[in-house]
């Protein structure tokens, strides 16, 4: 799965969060969300081996999620868009004033549902491509998430690589099964072609036997 983990917060108050795979993104993520600068509206990301953390912060309202690098910026921050939307469009103000995880029974569930819709739903890119990039994300500089915690040691991000394995090996067997589709269609046009052309063969040499036509001889 290209996005791992989720979260919605107001300033540090975790309200909804959603791991795909066992791991300590979460313990990371409160330190980004204390080390965060500013209150301002923002697009960051921060780089942690081969995971990136994506955040963005609107009107107070922080989304962040953790994806595979591979995942690159696009799809992770349309991701971010579409929970901000939802999560507003669902609480409204109470956003403001909820207790920590307070909507994390209901909410959890939309954040497992669109990770899977963003990871792995070849749709969802297309519908980011049609809306355009959005200019803050690619204007968005990734930075070392050790460099930003300020930490002298080495912060260590702890994934369970066999659901990861797990997720791809899915990915590829779709991949594998378009690709098995692709090549039976353009079996299945060839094999029809040659039936057509036989048909068209067969008509000509049942054209020239029953109209006796007879082929020039040579002296």
């Amino acid at each position: 799965m290209a996005i791992i983990y989720a979260l919605v917060a107001r300033g540090s108050v975790i309200l909804a969060e959603f791991s795909a795979t066992p791991t300590n993104a979460s313990s990371i993520s409160r330190q980004i969300l204390d080390k965060i600068p500013g209150n301002d509206d923002s697009h960051v990301s921060y780089s942690q081996d081969r995971y990136i953390f994506h955040v963005k912060r609107t009107d107070g309202l922080t989304v962040l999620c953790m994806a595979d690098d591979t995942a690159g910026r696009r799809i992770p921050f349309a991701f971010l868009e579409d929970i901000h939307q939802r999560f507003v469009r669902t609480y409204g103000r109470a956003v403001h004033s909820a207790n920590a995880y307070g909507m994390n029974d209901e909410f959890s569930r939309v954040l497992s549902q669109q990770m899977e819709y963003y990871s792995n739903d070849p749709n969802a890119d297309r519908i980011n491509r049609l809306k355009g990039e959005m200019s803050q994300v690619r204007n968005v500089m990734i930075e070392n998430i050790d460099k930003v915690l300020e930490r002298g040691d080495r912060l260590e991000l702890l994934v369970d690589k066999t659901t990861n394995m797990q997720g791809n090996t899915m990915r590829f067997r779709k991949q594998a099964r378009r690709f098995r589709n692709t090549v039976w269609w353009k079996n299945v046009k060839l094999v029809v072609m040659l039936i057509i052309l036989l048909l068209v063969i067969a008509y000509l040499v049942l054209a020239f036997v029953c109209h006796g036509v007879t082929l020039p001889t040579c002296l």
